[in-house]
This record gives structure tokens, C-alpha cells and sequence, in this order.
């Protein structure tokens, strides 16, 4: 073996002492605070909270467009069973606000705010049918990752700041959302993105 191989990471370039402080120094990326931000973990799970909060009460608007708009009968059905337990997961995050005695109260999601407006998008985008039937799934599967991903930071949250009983009605969400995302998936791999492709 050569003596440079055995050195590894030792002959890769250093930064030079003024690029360092260049990097440290350069502050026109650095965001300042907003006068309420979290200063705390808690802070940050309770104000995550009034984001999902927002978002879960933003989806039972949108999800009846949705099955509306679905041709196959299995992914309107999926579509409106999701809807009643959506209205549950609303009432369920009411519970966790209550356990930490907070105020039920949403905060615009961005995200979820963007998800649905291109779930619209897509229904304007596609004709009615398979091919619009496989649309509202990425779209409505889109919208599950988000959420899978959104609670499964909240339960970790929750942990960590020692409310487990907050932890456990999430974990009950969490479990929910991955198995309507399971749901989606076969009703896509089994039978609307067959019939799209023909």
C-alpha cells in the first residue's frame, strides 16, 4: 500500500485559516428570529402543532373535491373513509393541545398549502378517469409523506420534553397515515395504474 493510501483524509485540501473565518463571518444567510420564535424544544412542538393542526383542518376541505373527482370506486371510497378519520386526527391533535394547555388554534402549513394546491393542479391538468384516478393518488400519497413526516418528528418531540401522553395520540396518528399511505399504494399498484397505462 502506498504511503498517500495509508494517509487517507490527510492529503485531502484544508481550508485555509481566511476561508474559515470567511465562512463563520459571512452572515447574509443567517436569518434572524421572529419576535415570537420558540426558544425552547417545547416551544418548537407546540408551535409544529398549530401547523399540522392547520393542515389536518385544511385537508377535510380538500378531500371531498378529491373522491369527487376520482372515477375508480375504491379510491373514492379510500378517499372519504380517510376523511372521517382525518376529522378524528383533528379532534385527536384538540386533545394533545389540551394535555399541554394550549389553545387548539392552526398556523398556516406552507407546505400542506402547496400540496394541495398542486393536488388542484392536477385535477385541471388531467382528464377525468385512470389517468386523473393515478394523479389525485401521487398527489393524495404526496400529501401522506408530509404527514407521516410531520408526526413522526412530533412523537419524537413529545418524547424528548417527557409528554408521553401526547406521544401516544400522535403515535396513533402516525400509524394512520402510513397505513392510508398503504392503501393508496395498492389501490395504485393494483388497479388504477394498470388501467392508465393501457
Amino acid at each position: 500500500m502506498k504511503n498517500s493510501e495509508k494517509q487517507g483524509q490527510t492529503n485531502a485540501a484544508q481550508p485555509k485559516e481566511s476561508q474559515s473565518k470567511d465562512i463563520k463571518n459571512n452572515s447574509k444567510n443567517i436569518v434572524a428570529p421572529a419576535p415570537d420564535a420558540a426558544t425552547d424544544l417545547k416551544g418548537l412542538f407546540i408551535d409544529s402543532l398549530k401547523d399540522i393542526y392547520w393542515a389536518e383542518n385544511a385537508l377535510v376541505g380538500a378531500l371531498p373535491k378529491m373522491a369527487d373527482n376520482a372515477s375508480a370506486a375504491g379510491l373514492s371510497g379510500a378517499i372519504l373513509e380517510h376523511l372521517s378519520i382525518t376529522k378524528n386526527q383533528v379532534a385527536r391533535l384538540e386533545k394533545v393541545f389540551d394535555l399541554l394547555g394550549e389553545k387548539a388554534e392552526g398556523k398556516k402549513c406552507e407546505a400542506m398549502a402547496g400540496l394541495l394546491k398542486e393536488g388542484d393542479s392536477i385535477l385541471l391538468e388531467t382528464t377525468p378517469g385512470a389517468v386523473r384516478d393515478a394523479g389525485i393518488i401521487a398527489a393524495s400519497q404526496k400529501i401522506e409523506h408530509y404527514e407521516i413526516a410531520t408526526y413522526g418528528t412530533l412523537v419524537a418531540f413529545a418524547k424528548a420534553i417527557g409528554e408521553n401522553d401526547a406521544a401516544k395520540l400522535l403515535t396513533q396518528t402516525l400509524a394512520e397515515e402510513k397505513e392510508a399511505d398503504c392503501l393508496l399504494n395498492d389501490v395504485a399498484l393494483n388497479l388504477v395504474n394498470i388501467v392508465a397505462a393501457e
